[in-house]
């Protein structure tokens, strides 16, 4: 997209100034200098709906009608289960980039059009250690939004296209710890809880793209027990 096709309110995604995610998310580059063994290239689509035109009166001039695309991982897979991500997975030999790794996923995953939506930008990398992928978040717009549901219940439990404000709600936000001392900001919305990976991509994002309300940063829970409010386990 160019500047001038980039709704207003995504606008800053597409240029500089934005945090570096990596150290957001916990030093997760000194982390793969330890990690052994070979390291997997996967992407994931941060895809955001919404009025092209905003609101000049709301924090970032995000548009009352905002959304994200979510999924959850089926209850019975072995690992992951249950958690909340971006469509996306790992990189095939035939993907032409980033870009079209998390576009084809996301249409396995959830049916989802790829005419209808728009790349705005690619962040830097995340090195996630216990499945030893380097994760591309692709930020795009969903300009004609198309029908999304669950392709494969043996992966995918749930295709959610949640508000962003619900997720924003300084109710529905707040940290989690694991017992290994590992923390996370965490959104408890829809039944769900979006913490990991995830968790900090949209928090890193409400915050450099001034979406981001006031909520209790001093609000930190145990992970498992957050988990278990939603019916979830690690």
């Amino acid at each position: 997209m160019t500047d001038e096709q980039v709704p207003s309110w995504l606008s800053r995604a597409a240029g500089p100034g934005l945090p570096d995610f990596a150290d957001t998310l916990g030093r997760t580059r000194v982390l793969r200098r330890t990690m052994a063994g070979k390291v997997r290239q996967a992407a994931v689509l941060v895809l955001f709906a919404g009025d092209p035109a905003g609101d000049p009166e709301a924090p970032g001039g995000l548009p009352a009608d905002a959304e994200v695309l979510l999924t959850q991982r089926a209850s019975t897979m072995r690992n992951h289960r249950g958690q909340v991500a971006f469509p996306g997975g790992a990189v095939d030999p035939g993907d032409d980039g980033p870009i079209d790794t998390a576009l084809r996923e996301a249409w396995e995953e959830t049916g989802l059009e790829r005419a209808g939506v728009e790349p705005i930008a690619t962040l830097p990398k995340l090195f996630v250690p216990p499945s030893r992928f380097d994760v591309t978040p692709v930020v795009a717009y969903w300009r004609t939004p198309s029908e999304v549901r669950v392709m494969d219940r043996g992966e995918t439990d749930r295709v959610v296209r949640v508000p962003m404000s619900e997720l924003l709600d300084p109710a529905n936000r707040f940290l989690v710890r694991s017992s290994l001392g590992y923390r996370s900001p965490a959104f408890q919305v829809d039944g769900m809880l979006v913490w990991g990976l995830t968790g900090g991509i949209l928090a890193g994002l409400v915050t450099s793209l001034g979406w981001e309300a006031e909520w209790d940063r001093t609000d930190v829970r145990d992970l498992e027990q957050a988990l278990a409010a939603v019916g979830m386990v690690l």
